[in-house]
Order: structure tokens, then sequence, then C-alpha cells
């Protein structure tokens, strides 16, 4: 099998439902929406968290996948920094435990924190601080990083240090390796639209898009939107939510439905997880179409869920329905 490694922000969840959302136009947090912080907002953002009841959990979106990745059974790599912190220890360890191969760069800088608010409907809004997060530059990569791995999976959050990604991307390509990219969320696509279109037709492989990512960056509804990606890359999936998910490759069209759920409880990771169901199939060696069914599985999975943290049992279930599918 095939190994991934991501590089990513690497932020420590605090996730607090919410009864209503009231709280977020208190805060001035667009529904949906990633907003970074300064410090001053983080204070502002602690207060509120003081009176909720939160739960916490190591997060980041390309570190998400490679938990989901490590669990699946692969062995996943991860590449982010932190502070010299208590948090930063909690993160580190909570990556390790769960089989991911951790190359962590440390700084004096506490380490990023995402705070997420959680709607009745499922929908998550983040209010992060990047923290030491927010400092790794292209410098400190180095090739050793990526010695070992077939893919790099690069979160779009990202994408505002060009310089970083160039850097990751070089070091990849240079190793052999194939470039996946998460658009990650539909207002960083706004910001560099031309941006990820430079990477897209230049450098990446596979492209994972919801449909606000996808009509952000090209204009168009979904399966419009997939055709155009599809145009640029090798492989490119849009998910569409309630509507399951389209994935094209070349010729190949594969739409996949959604099972019926009875409750979203939380919508954080969704996207990360499928993109891991995807990639676990992919280096499985499992078809097109059976990589977009792993996909909806584990996402459907994660969001019936508060956070990201899955028991044993409910991944023993995941490997049970995949088994199913792989079966059929």
């Amino acid at each position: 099998m095939d190994k991934i490694i991501g590089i990513g922000n690497a932020l420590v969840d605090i996730l607090a439902p919410m009864e209503d959302d009231k709280l977020l136009d208190e805060l001035d947090l667009p529904k949906g929406s990633m907003q970074l912080i300064d410090e001053d907002r983080l204070l502002k953002v602690r207060e509120k968290l003081a009176a909720m009841k939160t739960q916490r959990s190591s997060g980041g979106s390309a570190a998400n996948t490679a938990y989901a990745l490590a669990n699946l059974g692969s062995k996943p790599g991860y590449i982010g920094k932190v502070g010299e912190d208590e948090m930063g220890e909690f993160y580190e360890k909570t990556l390790k435990k769960q089989g991911v191969e951790t190359r962590l760069l440390k700084c004096s800088l506490p380490s990023g924190i995402a705070s997420t608010f959680i709607s009745p409907d499922g929908e998550r809004t983040f209010a992060t601080y990047l923290g030491a997060s927010g400092t790794i530059c292209a410098d400190d990569l180095s090739r050793s990083m990526f010695e070992g791995y077939s893919y790099l999976y690069i979160e779009g959050y990202l994408l505002q240090d060009h310089d970083l990604v160039l850097r990751a991307i070089q070091l990849a390509k240079e190793s052999g390796m194939q470039i996946c990219l998460d658009m990650a969320s539909y207002n960083v696509v706004e910001l560099e639209r031309a941006f990820f279109d430079q990477l897209i037709t230049k450098y990446v492989d596979i492209v994972f898009a919801n449909e606000s990512e996808a009509r952000a960056y090209t204009g168009k509804e979904p399966m419009e939107a997939l055709q155009e990606i599809a145009s640029k890359c090798s492989i490119a999936i849009v998910k569409t939510g309630k509507e399951g998910s389209l994935v094209k490759k070349g010729t190949e069209f594969i739409q996949v439905l959604p099972h019926p759920i009875k409750k979203v409880v939380d919508t954080t990771g969704a996207g990360d997880y499928y993109a891991a169901g995807f990639l676990y199939a992919l280096t499985s060696g499992y078809s097109l179409e059976k990589c977009a069914q792993i996909s909806a599985i584990v996402a459907e999975a994660v969001i019936q869920s508060v956070g990201t943290n899955l028991s044993k049992r409910k991944w023993n279930e995941i490997k049970l329905n995949i088994d199913e599918v792989l079966q059929a």
C-alpha cells in the first residue's frame, strides 16, 4: 500500500455545540466559514467558551485525514508545527497514539487553537487562532520529511503562504510523489483563487472540493464545476452534501448517493474523512467507484458524532461497512 503524508495547520480543536446560532452573530463569525482570529478575538471567544460545554481533540484538516487513514489501516505521516506547551504535547501524543508518524516542528509561540462552534443542524464554524501552526514556513521543510511516501496531501488553509506550498510541492515532486489538494473552505478559495488555479493546472493530481468551494473556484454548479476541475487534473471530486458526491477521472464518471442518516450531529471533519476514505481505497488499489463508496461510509460516520475522534467500536463498524462494499 502506498503511503500518504499530510501537511497542514496543527490545531487543537475546542468543540462547542450550540443551542442556536446567536453566538455566531455576537462573535461576527459567518456560519460555515473558517475565520482567522488574533489574540484579542481569541480572548473574547474563550470568554464565551468558558460558559459552554466543550471537548478537546487534535485537529486541523490534514491531521484529521491522517488520523482517519491510520484508523483505516494505513500508515500516514503528518507535518505541522506546535508550541512547546501542554497543548502541543497533547496534540503530538494524540496523533502518535493513533498510529500517525508525526514530523512536528516546534517553537516558543502557543499552539494553534480552532474554536469550533457547532450549530443545531450540525454545521460547524471555525474561529482559528493559528499561533505556532501559522509560523511553519518554506525553510522548515526538508526532503527527508517526504521520503518513504507516495502521496502528499495539502490542506487548502495553507495556500495563504505561497512559498510554503510551492516548496512542499517541489520536495514532493522531487521524491516522485503525487499531489492531493483539499480546497478547505469557500472563503479561502475566494481569497486565493488565482493561486489555487496555478497549483491545480500545473502540479495537483487529485482535487477535493465541496460544492461551495467548487462554485467559488469555477463560478459553476457542481456538475459543470466537476467537469472544469477534472480538465485540469487527474481526479476531481466534488462533494454535494445530502446529494452525495461526484467523481471524475478522464472519461470515467461516478456519482455516489448518500445513505439515509437519522441526524447530522456535527459536520466537523466530514471533508477530511471523505478524503481519508478515498485515499485509503485508492492506495489499496480499489476501483474509482469503490473509492467513492468507501469515502461516503467514512464521512457519514464522522458527522454522526461530535468531533473527529471516533471510538474503536465506531471504527470497527466502519470497517465492516467497507468490507460489505468490497464484497458487493
